[in-house]
């Protein structure tokens, strides 16, 4: 994080020029464009879609105040986004307000967590009415709230995958899918893949394989294979090489039985990344034959974010042995699950299994309501048409921009890999930071990404619109056309 935060800076520096027009002119209504439409000239930015909507005058501190409060209370490992951190003061649907009542579309949806849309009123609406009558009483007691959530929740899986456990997070959901799947084979090792980001915790951090977040720390039984990445893999798009690979792991680096192989099926925090086709079939066949359970982290990919698919592992053509969910199933709230077969549910009940705060009536209710919503208004077919759209507008710009080395992903799960060198596939590091900061200027917050940080995750409340990405795209476009 220095050194990137030292290239961050490097770059504004010696890009503050090319950064100087005033804001003034994008702060005015829009005129969408549509994907046969001509990209803005570069005399004129492009400017938000329309939105009805005024937010509340705010009247609280101000950003300069809130960031040396932060610097002095909160832990200084916490990173912000932007030179000069923004203030964001509310929320609606897929935009955000800040301090001063100005709008930016919001293409990051607080870290893939956003998924019906800010303060969405039919989510808000479950959780104040929970929140009149109980907040919070844990297990021990009955409550429908959380009996009627796990039940919507289990219908939406495929084959057995019956049981529900609710924590507060994804990094709590890998933790407890990792010991399930220990005790439950009475093995140690486990199997994760290169650039994955599976938590922070203290043994989730060993399933996480991104050296810029992690610990010198013990990290257990886990052994880290080659991942299979179509754009920067050694194997291409060949799923049987890199399933050897695993093969050869489980061969060459364990007793030859294992606990578990888990997996995000599109990387989220790695860039993006979608994995080779056919790859987890493979996998999973080599797995459990060497005695272990197959995982599938669903916390960024599920809940229709894909478009094809309501789980990102069903694009693989797979049925896992335990999912792991968290971020858009509570649209913000702190919420968490892990699902399982009932076989493997029942090694828990050896000791006492408990959870203070998972699935209090407040966010079973909310989880609820996410999963009405989502139902209710198509959020899944959404994805694919909207994102669709957002595809093939980014395509058509990567044949304009040098810079733009890879367009990845599916629905509204998408990555744009930024390089100085197609051939070589050399990061853009320094382009990456002024081009980010450029966005945020006109109106759009996105995501970064991947070991160099050089890849733009779009991956916006699933609410966005096909104005969005038109604004979105033609942003890209302008600022790109100015480097």
């Amino acid at each position: 994080m220095a050194l990137q935060r030292h290239l961050f800076k490097k770059a504004l520096k010696e890009a503050q020029p090319r950064l100087s027009h005033p804001l003034s002119s994008l702060c005015s209504s829009s005129l969408s464009s549509s994907s046969s439409s001509p990209s803005p000239s570069a005399e004129a930015p492009p400017v938000l879609p329309p939105f009805d909507y005024h937010p509340k005058p705010y009247n609280g501190p101000l950003a300069d105040e809130i960031f040396q409060k932060r610097k002095k209370f909160l832990a200084p490992s916490l990173f912000h986004y932007y030179q000069k951190p923004l203030n964001i003061v509310e929320g609606k649907m897929q935009y955000l307000f800040d301090e001063n009542g100005r709008r930016y579309l919001d293409a990051f949806a607080g870290i893939v967590t956003v998924s019906c849309g800010h303060c969405h009123p039919d989510i808000l609406n479950a959780i104040t009415e929970q929140s009149k009558l109980l907040q919070h009483a844990t297990t021990i007691y009955l409550h429908h709230a959380i009996a009627d959530f796990a039940e919507a929740l289990a219908s939406k899986m495929p084959g057995n995958l019956k049981v529900v456990y609710f924590v507060n997070s994804g990094t709590e959901a890998n933790e407890l899918a990792m010991l399930m799947a220990r005790l439950y084979t009475g093995n140690l090792g486990m199997i994760s893949l290169r650039n994955a980001y599976h938590g922070g915790s203290s043994n989730t951090i060993g399933l996480t394989a991104l050296k810029t977040w992690k610990y010198p720390i013990p990290e257990g039984e886990i052994h880290h294979v080659v991942n299979p990445d179509p754009y920067h893999g050694v194997f291409g798009s060949d799923a049987n090489l890199y399933a050897q690979d695993v093969q050869d792991h489980i061969d060459y680096g364990s007793s030859g039985q294992v606990a578990g192989f888990i997996a995000e099926t599109i990387q989220g925090v790695g860039g993006t990344v979608e994995l080779a086709p056919g790859y987890l079939k493979l996998v999973y066949d080599i797995v459990r034959k060497a005695g272990g359970v197959c995982i599938a982290d669903e916390v960024q990919t599920g809940f229709g974010r894909t478009g094809s698919h309501y789980w990102g592992f069903q694009t693989q053509d797979v049925i896992p042995d335990i999912v792991t969910m968290a971020k858009g199933i509570g649209n913000g709230l702190p919420l968490g699950a892990v699902v399982t077969t009932p076989e493997i549910a029942s090694v828990l009940s050896q000791k006492i299994q408990f959870n203070t705060f998972g699935g209090n009536p407040v966010c079973s209710a909310g989880g609820l309501a996410v999963l009405n919503v989502i139902d209710k208004e198509k959020r899944q077919a959404h994805c694919h048409d909207v994102g669709s759209h957002l595809l093939e507008r980014l395509r058509a710009l990567q044949q304009r921009h040098e810079i733009i080395g890879d367009i990845r992903g599916r629905g509204l799960m998408v990555g744009i890999e930024l390089v100085t060198n197609r051939k070589e596939k050399t990061p853009a590091k320094e382009e990456t930071a002024v081009l980010f900061e450029k966005l945020r200027e006109l109106g759009v917050l996105v995501g970064k990404g991947g070991l160099h940080g050089n890849v733009f995750r779009i991956k916006p409340p699933m609410c966005f619109t096909k104005d969005d990405a038109d604004f979105l795209v033609d942003g890209l476009d302008y600022a790109m056309s100015k480097l």
